[in-house]
């Protein structure tokens, strides 16, 4: 277990394989979104990928609940120096994007069952609606999660622009500490040869 926690200088291979599969499934979730209208994201021609759309935005609620867990056996690295506000603004960017990545996937499913639409899981069938519909309702939670979906994509870029700012402006560990430490990998397979 020791092997997955992360290090005083840098994330372990579980939160790594947690923050690239989280940024993954976020940028396949925005790209095959049906967007639009009720009637266009229910609509026959839609289903294959409003269907990959409900069943990746599942994966991600499910990641990131398993994500929080495990923050709380494996705390994050320390951070390298820096400005007091850019301290504060790295905590208020992490926060934002784990309320992002909660508030998506909960407007979503909220949305579509109040709007008495079923929420379809690829391999496991449609579950719901679970809510008696209010269609005024779940049309707002709609519009609310296609909003969503855009913030977190701006968020999610001014996070990846940071972290580059501190890779080649600031020259710190923090990009590098979120990537796999291949150096390691390659010398600990070059002892087994």
């Amino acid at each position: 277990m020791s092997t997955l926690m992360s290090t005083r200088l840098r994330y372990g291979p579980a939160a790594q394989v947690f923050h690239w599969l989280t940024v993954v499934l976020v940028a396949m979730a925005y790209l095959v979104s049906p967007g639009g209208s009720e009637q266009r994201v229910y609509s026959i021609a839609s289903d294959f990928t409003r269907h990959i759309h409900e069943t990746t935005g599942i994966l991600i609620f499910a990641i990131v609940l398993a994500r929080i867990l495990w923050r709380t056996i494996d705390a994050a690295p320390e951070a390298p120096p820096m400005e007091p506000w850019m301290t504060y603004s790295a905590k208020l960017a992490h926060v934002a994007l784990y309320a992002l990545l909660i508030a998506l996937p909960l407007t979503a499913i909220l949305g579509a069952w109040l709007e008495g639409h079923p929420l379809t899981l690829l391999g496991a069938g449609n579950f719901g609606p679970m809510l008696p519909q209010a269609d005024g309702v779940g049309r707002a939670l709609s519009y609310v999660h296609a909003i969503l979906g855009n913030v977190i994509i701006w968020a999610a870029g001014f996070h990846a622009v940071a972290a580059l700012f501190h890779h080649f402006i600031l020259r710190d560990n923090v990009l590098t500490s979120m990537l796999p430490d291949w150096r390691r990998a390659v010398a600990s397979s070059d002892k087994v040869s």
